[in-house]
């Protein structure tokens, strides 16, 4: 099933159908009674976990939750702990029951609340099925989330925020839209890099940040060096015009290098140097 959950109001998206959100009360609560629930299947439920590498060390939240099968499944077969956020209450206590059958009520929870009002910060693992619009809304929300915490979406993508894999699965039973597949995307949600950043040996790098995708121009003393590359979660990879690749880690305001030193090649004792993020426009 897919659903726009927002303040209280679901539409429905059936056989490429959208219900308009501003519908009154009483034609929406008619369109729910006669649409039926259509569920992810669990080949594509499994998919998804193992696309975002879920194991026991995560705290899944799935938005949309239904009969809550991908936090379900992420306890009983990755070892996590979930919340499932849904806002039908007989999926929620469907979800629940279904839970304590297969002995993970003590891991997963289970609640009723619009997605729009629930506390993502404690995840590390974000799945979704809903309606672009509604991807696009939470995008901003997802993307200030913890670097490296992992986003899987089912069919819709995150607009001009690139994924970082997309798998196709073949679905013969799928009851929505004409295509009998199912598109999953993962992001690794990037650290925010973009900014000036002034070197304990006195060089100046320059990043430019869309999103995971990065631009960055060194400079130091007369020398000028271009970067492009990318930020998985709280990694700097960058890789210069001449084909050098370099990384570093970032943790706040802080980026130190994490390899055979290209930008400070005299950094001593250790052959790394580290970079603290400028609050103004230059360095000093």
């Amino acid at each position: 099933m897919i659903r726009y959950q927002v303040r209280g109001l679901t539409a429905w998206l059936l056989c490429g159908l959208l219900m308009p959100a501003w519908l009154g009360a009483q034609s929406l609560q008619q369109a729910m009674d006669e649409v039926p629930f259509i569920t992810t299947p669990d080949h594509v439920t499994v998919a998804m976990l193992e696309l975002a590498g879920v194991s026991a060390a995560d705290h899944l939240i799935d938005l949309g939750s239904g009969d809550g099968r991908i936090v379900i499944t992420a306890a009983k077969r990755f070892g996590a702990s979930g919340l499932g956020v849904e806002i039908v209450p007989d999926l929620v206590a469907r979800s629940m029951d279904a839970a304590r059958l297969a002995g993970v009520a003590a891991r997963t929870r289970f609640v009723v609340q619009d997605l729009f009002d629930t506390n993502l910060t404690p995840a590390s693992v974000v799945t979704m099925y809903l309606l672009p619009e509604v991807n696009m809304a939470l995008r901003p929300r997802l993307l200030s989330l913890a670097p490296g915490t992992r986003i899987v979406s089912h069919d819709w993508d995150l607009g001009d925020w690139v994924p970082d894999r997309t798998l196709t699965l073949q679905v013969p039973q799928k009851a929505v839209g004409r295509e009998k597949i199912s598109r999953l995307y993962l992001w690794t949600v990037p650290a925010r890099v973009g900014g000036l950043w002034c070197s304990t040996a006195g060089a100046e790098l320059r990043i430019e940040q869309t999103h995971q995708q990065v631009q960055a121009s060194l400079s130091r003393g007369i020398e000028r060096l271009s970067y492009s590359g990318r930020v998985h979660g709280q990694k700097l990879h960058l890789v210069s015009a001449a084909g050098a690749p370099w990384s570093a880690v970032t943790e706040s305001d802080r980026l130190q290098e994490t390899d055979l030193p290209l930008i400070c090649p005299n950094a001593s004792p250790q052959p790394v140097c580290r970079w603290i993020r400028a609050h103004g426009n230059t360095c000093g």
